[in-house]
């Protein structure tokens, strides 16, 4: 059986030190299990969601970059996020992201309620520039997954002095936080398969 994880940075900056610490965490995923995992990786920078506003939702309908990432989390058996820490939470653009993404579908009226997030496993990563790595983030993050029905595994991983944690090649210099890291993406791929029946 296939597993499909999908990747999400919670930054939109195209130099995004998280969305190098996704990559790494997907790397994981991908080497899990007997046969891996189909890796999709979409960047909120290309999606182009306005900020959500219920008016804006009744006279305008779903925006297609959220039904984009909406449709790519329904059909994902695991979600692994990387979000940089904003004020000790999440950033406002994964936050809208789920707002928006958490919405009915009027064009999939038979949707159950929260259908792109409900059920599914889910790991959380970050790093940042400071010396926690974005750490108290990644515990707000944990609560609304959690309140979504999602299945968060229990490893994580905050990566602290991002500016100078990786390689060129994008792999982390420290080779024990490199292992931990890919061992998120590797915990969701192996949580997926048991809720799937693997």
């Amino acid at each position: 059986m296939s597993i499909r994880i999908l990747g999400i940075a919670g930054s939109t900056h195209p130099e995004s030190l998280n969305r190098r610490l996704l990559h790494v965490a997907l790397k994981g995923a991908d080497s899990a299990g007997s046969t891996g995992a189909r890796i999709d990786d979409l960047d909120l920078r290309d999606l182009d969601i306005p900020l959500y506003d219920s008016e804006t939702e009744k006279t305008e309908g779903m925006p297609d970059g959220v039904r984009r990432l909406r449709e790519a989390l329904k059909e994902s058996d695991g979600v692994i996020i990387a979000s940089p820490e904003y004020n000790g939470s999440l950033t406002a653009v994964l936050k809208n992201a789920i707002d928006w993404t958490s919405r009915p579908d009027p064009r999939s009226p038979d949707d159950p309620p929260l259908a792109a997030w409900r059920g599914k496993a889910s790991g959380i990563i970050s790093t940042s520039p400071g010396g926690l790595g974005g750490i108290r983030g990644l515990v707000h993050l944990r609560a609304i997954l959690s309140h979504m029905g999602m299945h968060v595994v229990p490893q994580q991983a905050a990566i602290p002095s991002g500016h100078d944690a990786f390689h060129e090649n994008g792999s982390i210099l420290d080779e024990q936080q490199h292992a931990q890291v890919e061992s998120v993406g590797r915990a969701v791929v192996e949580l997926a398969a048991r809720l799937a029946g693997g």
